[in-house]
């Protein structure tokens, strides 16, 4: 298949579990819950997303024809002088598992990649992967219930907490909305951790320090 990638690059990851972690990201584009266009923002299942999946013309973007290929783009980004440390490929979006499959997983495990997803849980995850973050949106069917880390974004009124409590995740956290209203979803999410202590507060660091 054709892979389509908004942008390829190597920073850290800044939420979650595996926050500070030097990683790749790949970014695919596409999604199944908005078009990323801001006139059907209002429509859509998805309304806050703060990321940019529309085409292929962001740093490292492109189709590639192969899995090869597209583990090669990733591949050039790993710092050369590293001999310390796994290399790790964050696969995300927009959606990624509308085009992460099996034969791009097994390229990068091949090239001594940890594989990493970040999802909205509406497809099946694919074998093989290393982590599985999944951060339900509204009312989108949840399909992918397993995983590594299930991480909310808070608040949202048709996806709270306690729907997803019992779900076979390792780490369950709770992200904070962005935007006007930032400071008062703040303060919420870290007192439904407080009085709910199967919850972690996941803060986006990255825009904290300014990390790309």
């Amino acid at each position: 298949m054709t892979y389509a990638v908004k942008e390829i690059y190597y920073t850290l990851q800044g939420e979650g579990a595996q926050a500070g972690r030097p990683a790749v990201f790949l970014r695919f584009a596409g999604c199944n819950l908005w078009s990323g266009l801001e006139r059907d923002r209002e429509s859509a299942v998805c309304t806050f997303c703060d990321t940019d999946f529309i085409g292929t013309n962001g740093p490292g973007g492109g189709k590639f024809k192969t899995a090869s290929a597209l583990v090669d783009a990733v591949k050039s980004e790993w710092p050369k002088e590293s001999t310390r440390g796994q290399p790790y490929v964050i696969c995300t979006g927009g959606e990624p598992l509308l085009q992460l499959d099996k034969p791009l997983i097994d390229a990068f495990h091949a090239e001594g990649f940890e594989v990493g997803v970040e999802t909205n849980g509406t497809i099946e995850a694919p074998a093989g992967l290393d982590w599985i973050c999944v951060s339900p949106k509204s009312t989108a069917p949840l399909v992918q219930r397993t995983g590594s880390e299930l991480k909310l974004v808070y608040r949202q009124k048709d996806a709270l907490p306690e729907k997803f409590e019992d779900l076979a995740f390792d780490f369950f956290y709770l992200q904070p909305m962005d935007g006007a209203s930032r400071v008062a979803e703040t303060a919420a999410a870290i007192e439904y951790c407080r009085t709910h202590p199967q919850w972690r507060l996941s803060l986006q660091t990255h825009k904290l320090v300014g990390i790309p």
